[in-house]
C-alpha cells in the first residue's frame, strides 16, 4: 500500500486474527494494525501522519 511517497507492508497473523504492518524504506520504525482491509488502510494513513507530525516536531524532513 501506498500514501503521500510512503509504502506499507502488511502481513496476517492467524493466531491474533489481525492484519499488522509496518512503513518500509525508512530509518524509524512505524508500525500500524487493523482486524480489516478498512482498518488496516486508515491505520495506515494514520501512522504516515503521525509519523510526519512527528518529524516536523524533531525538525526532520
Amino acid at each position: 500500500m501506498q500514501y503521500l511517497g510512503y509504502i506499507g507492508k502488511v502481513e496476517f497473523d492467524p493466531e491474533a486474527n489481525i492484519l499488522h504492518g509496518e512503513l518500509v524504506g525508512i530509518r524509524d520504525v512505524v508500525t500500524f494494525q487493523g482486524r480489516s482491509v478498512k482498518e488496516i488502510e486508515k491505520a495506515f494513513r494514520e501512522s504516515v501522519d503521525d509519523y510526519l507530525d512527528f518529524c516536523r516536531k524533531r525538525g526532520e524532513q
